[in-house]
């Protein structure tokens, strides 16, 4: 069930991000308002079905992490120095995109500058991430099986003749 809930989890996470990534009408500060509530539900949800150990609250760390990006002020230094440090599971093609395509909804807010966004990629020039900027949300996670040891020993076993397996020597 926790795996489950892991991958799909990353799922909704990769398509919310891309969707985020893509659209421009969505890239603003009520929608990063908007996502991390409902990211905090879904985290509720989890710790409600004692399923907060799953690693499914740990696959929306990106999401989180943008919709913070819409969020944070985005005009000083000091600002693109937090938003590094606070961006690590983000690329640093993946924050110049959601900076480029932020979009003010009212008046009180402006768009990012291209200043601001240098200053971004200067500050974030020597990590080395993967050159993708979306994720691949068909990703699937290893399935992972629980090994329960028998209690019967292999030299316990009789073979029947019947399934002809003459070419198993007992050891």
């Amino acid at each position: 069930v926790q795996q489950v809930f892991r991958q799909l989890f990353y799922m909704i996470n990769a398509v919310a991000l891309n969707n985020l990534l893509l659209r421009k009408d969505v890239c603003s500060w009520s929608t990063g308002m908007q996502l991390r509530f409902n990211i905090s539900q879904l985290e509720e949800w989890l710790h409600g079905k004692n399923l907060q150990h799953s690693g499914a609250a740990q696959t929306l760390e990106p999401l989180i992490q943008a919709a913070q990006l819409l969020q944070l002020k985005k005009k000083t230094s000091e600002d693109a120095e937090a938003i590094c440090s606070l961006c690590t599971s983000l690329t640093t093609q993946q924050i110049v995109k959601i900076l480029n395509l932020y979009t003010p909804v009212n008046e009180f807010e402006e768009r990012v500058t291209v200043a601001f966004i240098r200053n971004i990629q200067k500050h974030l020039q020597e990590r080395n991430d993967p050159p993708q900027l979306l994720l691949d949300f068909k990703h699937m996670f290893p399935v992972l099986f629980p090994f329960n040891p028998s209690s019967i020993t292999m030299d316990s076993i009789h073979l029947p003749a019947s399934l002809n397996l003459d070419f198993l020597n007992k050891v």
